[in-house]
């Protein structure tokens, strides 16, 4: 472990130097009542000198020094001492005050007559006393000591008659400053196993609090998908059995079965964003910022937007800034997430607000950075219902009674939005309505491409050969639906056997690997395709994968082009396609769609 720094603390404790500075601290007021002993016997000797005006003088200087070091004593009981490096100052300061007045005592004593000596030890001893209150921190045993022997030694030294006793008087004082420094080792040995243990206290409190927020989230997430999962699955559960005839029921009207499929993308949604998020919290989400086009993709989002819209009655409308559109360059940002965060801003202003008008204003602020506002006229927001908007599994009760959600749109929005080096702010007014604010990074010489499409438009252009390798008889019906509505040719193995078979022997555009079935995995399966000779080893490999990360960096190290995360849908197939198809192989750092 690294030793601790001399004045800076490590995380979740006190260094080596501030526990010497508090040590020193706790004896500072015995070193005043040691000096305020010393004082009568002091003015005793004193009062045998021959010079009795010399004698008043150095009692006066010995008692300035002695207010002074008492007025440090209760300086550093003040909120004011807690600054470290200015506490340390002050110490020294203080111990420099005694110093000088045992200097001054020393001089005052060669003109003591036949109390010379005796003032000259009694100097001494005063000096050693700083010794041993210096001991507990290194600076101030090294500067302070030193400085209150040196009047002493120098005045027994200067005269032939005291040499003798000058010379025991050095080996006293030798002896004291090894002690004195013996000590000090031992207490920065002490003072450093404290500092240590405090950081593995601080460690082991992070980690029990990590563990803690942890099992809250997991908490949370257990209790948003159960009743999210069940009010979907039980109005999606009711119509299938009324078209089955179960329980004398009639047959679903086209009104129960819109709302059965409402329910079921709702819960799909929920289910996407909670992987997201879950994907986020671990750190294990990764983006590819590559040149967007927003001002594109917002007016795309608001085409798509519109029909909702204006079934509530609501304007839409979009804003580009003048000067954006009369400059070259485009944000960096993953075009994926970058329309997911937009089009979950949009969704929501759209959603929340009853009457009045959505507006997207896109612009460059002040920073250079691109500005993207969704404004609305909904019901707005107090600061507190804005902090909970932004917390994980919390959903503002005031505003979101009847409408589904698991509360991470805008926890998991804010994430993404850093994530591409961009953020995510808001600001509401109660009553009057909201805006937030997507900032992504812009650089003026970069140049993007169209904006990638969200619907089966882009898939339709070409007919595909695809191998749908997935063992799971529903999982794989569902997919051959969604790839023939994009009108793709599917071609079916139950096993990653069956699938390396196949590839053998069938002309492929494109294969869809599931990274869980009976024999090979995944990973084993596209691994293998990899490996073999000719074209079917370059075919473009899209993953299917559950949503565990490991999962998705095993089968991108395989070589998978894309992933694809269920449950799917008819869009999120048709980007993993375009995806695969536009990537080099075995790329590395692909977005899950």
């Amino acid at each position: 472990m690294r030793q601790p720094s001399a004045i800076e603390p490590p995380r979740g404790g006190l260094s080596v130097g501030e526990q010497a500075l508090q040590a020193q601290t706790a004896l500072l007021p015995y070193a005043l009542a040691a000096f305020g002993i010393c004082l009568p016997a002091y003015v005793w000797a004193g009062s045998h000198a021959p010079n009795a005006a010399w004698m008043s003088v150095s009692f006066v200087i010995f008692a300035i020094g002695w207010g002074a070091f008492y007025a440090v004593v209760n300086w550093l009981k003040q909120p004011q001492a807690a600054d470290p490096r200015r506490r340390a100052r002050v110490q020294l300061m203080g111990g420099l005050i005694w110093a000088a007045a045992i200097a001054q005592i020393a001089a005052f004593a060669q003109g003591a007559g036949p109390f010379r000596e005796s003032l000259l030890l009694a100097a001494l001893g005063a000096a050693v006393v700083c010794v041993v209150f210096t001991a507990p921190w290194l600076p101030s045993l090294l500067i302070v000591a030193p400085a209150a022997l040196a009047g002493p030694l120098i005045g027994l030294f200067s005269r032939t008659e005291s040499r003798e006793l000058a010379q025991i008087s050095w080996g006293a004082v030798a002896l004291a400053l090894a002690l004195g420094l013996v000590v000090n080792r031992i207490l920065r040995r002490q003072f450093a196993l404290a500092a240590e243990r405090e950081v593995l206290m601080a460690e082991r409190a992070e980690q029990a609090e990590a563990a803690r927020r942890l099992a809250r989230s997991k908490s949370d997430l257990v209790a948003t998908l159960g009743d999210e999962i069940r009010n979907g699955l039980t109005g999606v559960a009711h119509v299938l059995a009324a078209a089955s005839g179960r329980g004398g029921r009639a047959a679903p009207s086209r009104a129960q079965l819109s709302a059965a499929l409402d329910a079921a993308n709702d819960l799909l949604s929920v289910l996407e964003t909670t992987l997201d998020a879950e994907t986020a919290e671990a750190g294990r989400l990764t983006v590819r910022p590559q040149p967007v086009d927003v001002v594109g993709l917002v007016r795309d989002l608001a085409l798509l937007a519109r029909p909702q819209a204006a079934a509530k009655g609501l304007e839409l409308r979009v804003h580009v800034a003048p000067e954006l559109a009369a400059t070259s360059g485009a944000a960096v940002a993953d075009p994926v997430r970058s329309r997911q965060v937009l089009a979950g801003l949009i969704g929501n202003a759209v959603k929340f607000t009853v009457r009045g008008r959505v507006e997207v204003r896109v612009a460059l602020n002040e920073a250079g950075r691109l500005a993207v506002e969704i404004v609305d006229t909904g019901p707005g927001l107090t600061d507190d219902e804005l902090a909970v908007a932004f917390e994980p599994f919390q959903r503002v009760a005031r505003t979101s009674a009847g409408t589904t959600g698991a509360g991470l749109g805008l926890t998991l929005a804010r994430q993404l939005a850093r994530l591409m080096g961009g953020d995510l702010r808001a600001h509401s007014a109660l009553g009057v309505g909201s805006c937030f604010t997507l900032e992504l990074p812009f650089d003026r010489h970069a140049s993007a491409g169209p904006p990638l499409e969200a619907g089966p438009a882009k898939a339709e252009r070409r007919r595909l050969r695809v191998l749908l390798a997935e063992d799971e008889a529903l999982n794989a019906a569902m997919l051959r639906a969604h790839l023939e509505q994009l009108g793709h040719q599917v071609v079916h193995a139950a096993s990653g056997q069956r699938a390396i078979e196949l590839a053998r022997v069938c002309d492929l555009d494109l294969m869809m690997i599931d990274a869980r079935m009976p024999g090979l995995d995944g990973h084993e399966t596209i691994g293998a395709l990899r490996a073999m000779d000719g074209q079917a080893a370059l075919t473009p490999i899209v993953a299917l994968i559950g949503g565990d990360p490991d999962e998705a960096r095993d089968c991108l190290a395989a070589g998978a082009d894309a992933l694809l995360r269920k449950p799917v849908t008819v869009p999120a197939v048709a980007r993993a396609i375009a995806e695969a198809l536009a990537s080099e192989p075995a790329a590395n750092d692909r977005v899950v769609a």
